[in-house]
């Protein structure tokens, strides 16, 4: 009997609890993840997407403090692919491990995935993305002459660079984690929402641009070319809400796509955080499938329909 194929999008920050940065703290919170994951092969086949958003940041602070001219900083896409290698190797050994404790075996693939955009989306010419660390108003100008970056203030914290955030169209490796999920393996995939590139026309020649993908878009994006059923962005919350925050937030259960997109018109759901995940999952749902928001604590539940927020189209 044929399993049910799920992608779940773990967001960048579920390595990192109570603010703990060390490889080896994140490798702890990634052992916990591979077990929960590990236990859900036996249900479904999995393909995991993460972000970056944390990890990547720090590998630019590294590249940019220590740079020379003999070891110049790597660019914002190789940083990216940087942090794919990364963060898919702790995953994926962690969840070899759970499977190791079990006396099983189960292949367990990373791929560094590449994500393509069109050169001309308006996300070029208005960058929105924050990304590294926090400057002074003196050190952005500086920035901005120096090496051309877009600096903007964010949340009275500093000035940060901001860079684009365009639209995921296709993934360059679609065949191969399709050939990879039907062979048997957990895959890795589409981490920090893939390294960003460009595709000509004619030679198909691919070009690696300065941007950052959305998580959970990329994600989702991945869900429907490998033909996914069920679609689940994993975040700090186990729901999606209306008035979050407030005394008088509600929780989300079982919603239709037409009743998130009244929610979204109200304006429910930050830009920042809520809104892609929710805006990935219902554009699934739209497919037919089961598009879902929970936590890591509840996602077995969810994938049962017991627990978060449940979008069927």
């Amino acid at each position: 009997m044929k399993k049910t194929r799920v992608v779940i999008a773990l967001g960048g920050n579920a390595l990192q609890k109570s603010g703990e940065v060390t490889a080896e703290a994140q490798k702890s919170v990634a052992e916990q993840i591979g077990s929960t994951i590990a236990r859900l092969a036996n249900k479904y086949e999995i393909i995991v997407a993460h972000g970056n958003g944390p990890q990547v940041g720090n590998i630019l602070i590294h590249e940019e403090s220590a740079a020379t001219p003999a070891a110049p900083a790597m660019p914002l896409e190789t940083a990216v692919a940087m942090s794919q290698g990364q963060i898919g190797y702790w995953l994926s050994q962690a969840i070899g491990n759970a499977f190791a404790r079990e006396h099983r075996h189960k292949k367990v693939v990373s791929v560094v995935t590449q994500v393509v955009v069109d050169k001309t989306d308006p996300a070029f010419k208005h960058p929105s993305k924050p990304i590294g660390q926090f400057y002074t108003a003196k050190e952005a100008v500086k920035l901005a002459k120096l090496k051309g970056w877009e600096m903007k203030e964010d949340a009275g914290r500093g000035y940060r660079r901001v860079v684009p955030s365009p639209q995921p169209l296709d993934i360059v490796e679609r065949k191969e984690i399709t050939t990879l999920v039907d062979s048997g393996a957990i895959v890795i995939a589409v981490g920090g929402g893939g390294i960003p590139v460009t595709r000509t026309k004619v030679l198909k020649i691919l070009k690696g641009v300065d941007a950052v993908i959305d998580k959970d878009l990329a994600a989702e994006k991945l869900a429907e070319l490998v033909k996914a059923d069920i679609f689940v962005s994993v975040t700090a919350v186990p729901n999606a809400y209306i008035n979050f925050g407030r005394p008088d937030q509600i929780a989300l259960g079982l919603l239709s796509p037409r009743e998130v997109d009244n929610y979204i018109s109200a304006g429910h759901f930050a830009a920042g955080s809520m809104l892609p995940k929710i805006q990935a999952a219902t554009n699934f749902a739209r497919k037919k499938k089961l598009g879902i928001i929970t936590s890591p604590e509840q996602l077995e539940l969810a994938l049962a329909r017991r627990a978060g927020t449940i979008i069927q189209g």
